[in-house]
């Protein structure tokens, strides 16, 4: 049975899969809930950034939580526990703010370290997030499974950027990639391939995350959103993509949106096998009215995708999404979907 996370914008709840059906419990409640990170050496061990309250951890799988001390910034966008880089027993906890930096915690959460030499690249004058354009965020941290100290970065909008020292020093906007990034994904079983959902469309790396180059043929809309592969196979991986942001986020927890009426995303889902084309899943409603936020294979449900919307709407796919189902919940939004770890 199935135990999954949503983060709803607002809201952290529980969904948990029983032989009587599905439950919703809300754990965290109106708290601008925006990202989540389970830690792979310890399944009780949860972290959520959140819009203007900075990072909160539970160390309980969510029945109680703490505020992260010592940490800068309040607007954390983007969240990650090392797998590789373990500390005490705990994986690393990154945090990724607007304004654009990056912050690591070797100690749960007590204090904190900035990688500096991020904020000081070159491109960093000109990065830029369209609805403030005053400012940036890191909207995707990537921290290898298989190298401590490699990590990627991807700025909403400022490109792809890596270290391989751990977060000291920074490669500035990769060739080939992408400048309006939304998620990255380093493949768990394939060391050196990593993807990229973009504003733009699709971009992909095989020197893990040095060099990039669009592979969107297929792709009919080009606001590229989430990511996600089969975690055993490193030649299936699907994108949700809408015709540009204002199909994709319409009213909703993405705070500066511009409005639209709900219904009118004009999204799909791809999916692609090796190096073919990408090819719309079949079975679900096309296009979809409502954008696809999240997207989940879980480590446990190789076979299984799930599919969160800004709707509210889960739906999952059966033999990676062959065959669908809506299942039986209904939340305010969905923004982002973990999976919870045996």
């Amino acid at each position: 049975m199935s135990t999954l996370y949503a983060i709803t914008g607002n809201d952290v709840v529980l969904l948990q899969e029983s032989p009587r059906g599905w439950r919703a419990e809300v754990l965290l409640r109106d708290v601008g809930a925006q990202c989540i990170a389970l830690d792979p050496h310890d399944a009780w061990r949860l972290v959520v950034g959140t819009f203007d309250r900075g990072l909160l951890l539970s160390e309980d799988a969510g029945r109680s939580w703490r505020q992260a001390t010592g940490l800068p910034a309040q607007r954390i966008l983007s969240v990650a526990i090392s797998s590789s880089r373990v500390v005490g027993g705990r994986g690393v906890i990154f945090a990724g703010a607007e304004p654009s930096a990056l912050y690591w915690s070797e100690d749960n959460g007590s204090s904190w370290q900035e990688a500096r030499s991020l904020r000081e690249l070159p491109s960093a004058a000109s990065w830029s997030f369209p609805p403030r354009p005053w400012t940036s965020h890191v909207r995707a941290i990537a921290v290898s499974p298989h190298d401590p100290n490699l990590i990627l970065v991807g700025i909403e909008l400022g490109g792809v950027l890596r270290s391989t020292d751990g977060g000291v020093t920074w490669a500035d906007q990769r060739p080939g990639c992408y400048l309006d990034c939304h998620a990255l994904l380093l493949h768990p079983a394939a060391p050196n391939l990593v993807y990229e959902a973009a504003g733009g469309g699709v971009a992909v790396s095989r020197d893990a995350g040095d060099t990039w180059r669009a592979e969107d043929e297929g792709i009919d809309r080009r606001y590229v959103w989430a990511l996600a592969s089969s975690p055993d196979d490193p030649a299936i991986w699907f994108v949700s993509a809408a015709p540009g942001p204002r199909e994709a986020h319409g009213p909703g927890p993405h705070r500066d949106a511009v409005p639209i009426r709900v219904g009118e995303a004009n999204a799909r889902i791809f999916r692609r096998v090796a190096d073919q084309p990408w090819r719309p899943v079949e079975g679900l409603p096309d296009p979809l009215p409502s954008m696809p936020y999240a997207l989940l294979i879980p480590p446990g449900e190789p076979r299984m995708l799930y599919v969160g919307f800004r709707d509210g709407r889960l739906w999952r796919g059966r033999e990676l999404g062959s065959i669908w189902e809506e299942l039986p919940v209904r939340l305010d939004s969905v923004l982002v979907l973990a999976a919870a770890l045996a």
